[in-house]
C-alpha cells in the first residue's frame, strides 16, 4: 500500500445509498470552453450513451452553457429525450430506425444519411425536415461509399428542390483522430473537401461541415470544417494533454471490515490468499454496475488517504480491499475513482488495468450506482 497525501472531499462523506458517482458539471462546462479556446470552429457535444453513464440532461445542459451550439447522439430516442428536457439547439442522431424516425415528429432532430435507400426512406417519413450526408472517408464503419456519392448527392439535391428535405450537413468520422501521425487524417479531410465540392456541384449548400473528434479537433487543420464532434473530451478523457477535468469521480464505502490471518483465501477461488494477518474491508459495489473484472491484479481504491488494493475477484456486487494493520470501519467513505488530484486512481488507471480505454469505464457505469450533480470550486 502505498500512503498518499489527501484531503477528503466532503462529498464522499454524505453519500446517498451504497455507491454514487458524482458528476461535476462545472468541469463539463471548462471542458467546452477549453476546446472553443483551442479551435475555430464551433462544438457539438456528444451525449450520446447516457452522456458516457454521465447523465445525458445534465450534461447537455452545462455544455451548452459552455458554448456547444449543437448536440449528438447515437440513437432517436436519446434525442427525444433531450428535447423533452428542454434543450433547444440542432441535435444530429446517427443511428435509428421506421419506428424511432415517426417519433420524432417536429422536434427539429437531424438524422445522418449515408445511401440512397436511407434518404429515400428518410423523405417518406414527414417528421424529419434535415438530414446531414454521411461520406465514408476510411474508417469503414458507416458513410457512403466514394463510387456512390455522386448519386446521394444529386438525389438529396432534388429532393431538396421538392421541398421535401433540407441537407444542413456534410460529414465524416476520422479513424487516427488521436494518433500524432495525421497521414491518414489528412487523407481523409482531403476526401471529404472532394466531397463537399462534388455536393456543391449537385446544387447542395449545407451550412455544416464536420469531420473531427475531440483528439481530431486538436491534430487536425481543417479550417473549411465549421463543426467539431466533442465526446470523449467533454468528460476530460484528455488523450492529447490539454488540460481537460474529468468531470465524473465513483464513490462507495465500507460496508464490512473484517481481519483474517496469514494463509486464508478471499472471495471466490481464493485467488488471494493472504501472507500475513490483514484486515480487509468489503465494498458494496461489482462488474454488475461497471467494475472490471479484469482489472483485479492491478486495481487500488482510496481510503483513508491510502491506496488499498484490491484483492481477490470481483463480484457482481462487491469486492475486498486489503487494509493491512490500517484501522479501519464499517462505513469509511471510498474513492474508486476521481481526477487524481488527492491521491486517487483515475479512470485512466482503471482502463490501464482492465486493458481497456476510459470510455469503456464511464459508459459502464450500471444503474444501481445513484449520480448526483455538483458545481466544482475551479
Amino acid at each position: 500500500m502505498t500512503l498518499v497525501q489527501s484531503r477528503h472531499r466532503p462529498a464522499a462523506r454524505g453519500i446517498t445509498g451504497l455507491s454514487e458517482a458524482v458528476v461535476d458539471l462545472s468541469a463539463v462546462r471548462d471542458n467546452v470552453r477549453n476546446f472553443r479556446k483551442r479551435v475555430p470552429q464551433q462544438v457539438l457535444a456528444v451525449v450520446k450513451a447516457d452522456a458516457f453513464g454521465h447523465g445525458a440532461v445534465p450534461v447537455a445542459r452545462a455544455a451548452v452553457e459552455g458554448g456547444a451550439t449543437w448536440l449528438g447522439v447515437a440513437h432517436a430516442d436519446e434525442a427525444l429525450q433531450l428535447r423533452a428536457a428542454g434543450l433547444t439547439v440542432p441535435i444530429l442522431t446517427w443511428l435509428y430506425d421506421a419506428t424511432e424516425l415517426m417519433l420524432l415528429g417536429d422536434l427539429d432532430v437531424d438524422v445522418s444519411v449515408s445511401t440512397v435507400a436511407e434518404l429515400h426512406h428518410v423523405v417518406s417519413t414527414p417528421s424529419v425536415h434535415s438530414v446531414h450526408l454521411k461520406l465514408d472517408t476510411g474508417l469503414h464503419r458507416a458513410g457512403s461509399a466514394p463510387d456512390q456519392w455522386i448519386e446521394l448527392t444529386r438525389t438529396a439535391a432534388h429532393y431538396e428542390a421538392l421541398g421535401a428535405v433540407t441537407v444542413r450537413g456534410i460529414w465524416s468520422h476520422l479513424s487516427h483522430g488521436d494518433s500524432a501521425d495525421a497521414v491518414q487524417s489528412k487523407r481523409q479531410l482531403q476526401l471529404l473537401r472532394t466531397g463537399v465540392g462534388l455536393a456543391h456541384r449537385a446544387g447542395l449548400r449545407p451550412s455544416v461541415v464536420h469531420l473531427a473528434n475531440s483528439a481530431g479537433a486538436i491534430t487536425l487543420d481543417a479550417p473549411d470544417t465549421n463543426l467539431v464532434r466533442i465526446g470523449a473530451g467533454l468528460y476530460g478523457i484528455d488523450e492529447l494533454g490539454i488540460g481537460l477535468r474529468p468531470a465524473m469521480r465513483l464513490l462507495s464505502k465500507l460496508t464490512q471490515v473484517r481481519r483474517i490471518r496469514a494463509g486464508e483465501g478471499v472471495s471466490y477461488g481464493h485467488d488471494f490468499v493472504a501472507d500475513r494477518d490483514t484486515t480487509i474491508g468489503l465494498v458494496p459495489i461489482g462488474y454488475a454496475d461497471g467494475v472490471p473484472r479484469a482489472a483485479v491484479r492491478q486495481a487500488s481504491v482510496l481510503c483513508r488517504g491510502v491506496r488499498m488494493p484490491v484483492i481477490g475477484r470481483i463480484a457482481m456486487d462487491q469486492f475486498v480491499v486489503d487494509a493491512g494493520d490500517l484501522g479501519i470501519e464499517p462505513g469509511e467513505p471510498v474513492t474508486i475513482f476521481g481526477d487524481g488530484s488527492h491521491g486517487e486512481p483515475t479512470a485512466a488507471e482503471w482502463a490501464e488495468w482492465a486493458g481497456t480505454i476510459p470510455h469503456d469505464i464511464y459508459c459502464g457505469i450500471g444503474s444501481r450506482v445513484r449520480r448526483s450533480y455538483e458545481e466544482g470550486d475551479r
